[in-house]
């Protein structure tokens, strides 16, 4: 798995995740989900993502997108 793939997958997961607990708990935490969305749109148009780096630290292989 490299670095691109990991964003992806995580970014999905909490979207998942925040959509669920909006369901079950409160719908505050779809405020979560817009902050995940907001942060994918800016890394998309800046190529800035934070869990990118964290990820590269980490030791995962850099992909295409994040380098």
């Amino acid at each position: 798995m490299n670095v691109d793939k990991a964003v992806l997958s995580f970014a999905g997961a909490m979207v998942l995740i925040s959509l669920s607990l909006a369901t079950l708990v409160d719908p505050a935490w779809l405020w979560l989900t817009a902050f995940v969305g907001a942060n994918m749109l800016q890394a998309g148009i800046t190529g800035f993502c934070p869990a990118a780096m964290i990820l590269r630290k980490l030791g995962l292989p850099a992909g295409n997108a994040f380098r």
